[in-house]
C-alpha cells in the first residue's frame, strides 16, 4: 500500500518501520513545519490510505482535510473525543472511511474483552470495589488516557453499581476513580483492580515498547482497503 504519515514524531517514525517491514510504501510524510504538503501531488494522487499520530488540537483538522481529498484515515490521536459523534457523522455523510482506536495494541484489545467480561460477573458481587490506574510516558498531553475511558466505558456497561468514571476524589460510590500518572518513557501500563474487605484482583497490561502500537496501525490500514465507513479494533479483530 503507498501510505501518507501524518504526524512523525516517536509514533510516526515507528509506523514507517513497521509498514516498510510489511513491504508498504511511504510516498509523503506530513508534519507541524510542512502543512502544505496535504496540497502535494504525492498526498493528493499517490495516498491510499493516512496514518495520523498527531496532537489532539490539531487532530479533527487532520481527519478533515483527509475527507476533503477523499483519503481513508486510521487514527492514532486520542485526546479529541468530544468531537468523535461529528467526525463519525462527516464520514457517513460525505461517505469516508475512518479508522478509530484508542490504543491500537492487539494485546490492549484483548484486554478490554476480558475487562468486559470480568465486569459483567462482577456486578453480581457488590462486596468488591473498582478502581483504575494508568501511567504513561511525560510526553503524553491527555489524562486520563484514551485506553483508560475505553476501559472505564466496557466496566460501567456492565456494573449497574458505576454510572460515571472521574479523575481525584471519589464523591459519589457510583464514581469510578482513574488514577493517572506520567512517569520517565513508560509507553503505557493500565490495571483495572478489584477490591474487598478480604482480598485484591488486579488485571493489568503492560506495553514493552511502542512497536506494538505501530504494528495495530499498519494492520488497521490494511484492514481498510477498499471498505467505507467508520472502523474500529472490533470489526477488525471480530471481538
Amino acid at each position: 500500500m503507498k501510505i501518507a504519515l501524518i504526524g512523525y514524531g516517536k509514533m510516526g517514525r515507528e509506523v514507517e518501520k513497521v509498514a516498510l517491514e510489511r513491504g508498504h510504501e511511504i510516498v509523503s510524510i506530513i508534519d507541524i513545519d510542512n502543512q502544505e504538503d496535504f496540497d502535494s501531488l504525492e498526498f493528493l494522487f499517490s495516498t491510499e490510505v493516512a496514518i495520523e499520530f498527531t496532537r489532539p488540537e490539531t487532530a479533527v483538522s487532520n481527519y478533515r482535510k483527509c475527507f476533503e481529498r477523499n483519503i481513508p484515515v486510521v487514527a492514532g490521536t486520542t485526546g479529541w473525543l468530544n468531537e468523535l459523534e461529528e467526525i463519525k457523522k462527516e464520514c457517513k455523510e460525505k461517505k469516508q472511511t475512518f479508522f478509530y482506536a484508542s490504543n491500537y495494541s492487539i494485546g490492549v484489545h484483548l484486554f478490554f474483552a476480558i475487562n468486559r467480561y470480568v465486569a459483567k460477573i462482577m456486578n453480581n458481587f457488590p462486596r468488591y470495589d473498582v478502581y483504575m490506574e494508568e501511567i504513561h510516558h511525560i510526553h503524553k498531553l491527555d489524562s486520563p488516557s484514551g485506553t483508560a475511558i475505553t476501559l472505564a466505558e466496557g466496566i460501567m456497561e456492565n456494573i449497574d453499581r458505576k454510572s460515571q468514571w472521574k479523575e481525584g476524589e471519589r464523591e459519589n460510590e457510583s464514581d469510578l476513580l482513574i488514577y493517572s500518572k506520567r512517569e520517565g518513557e513508560v509507553a503505557g501500563i493500565h490495571e483495572v483492580v478489584y477490591e474487598s474487605d478480604a482480598d485484591t484482583i488486579h488485571i493489568r497490561h503492560e506495553a514493552k515498547n511502542r512497536k506494538g502500537f505501530a504494528w495495530g496501525a499498519v494492520l488497521a490500514a490494511e484492514f481498510i482497503k477498499g471498505k467505507t465507513g467508520f472502523l474500529t479494533m472490533d470489526n477488525m479483530l471480530k471481538l
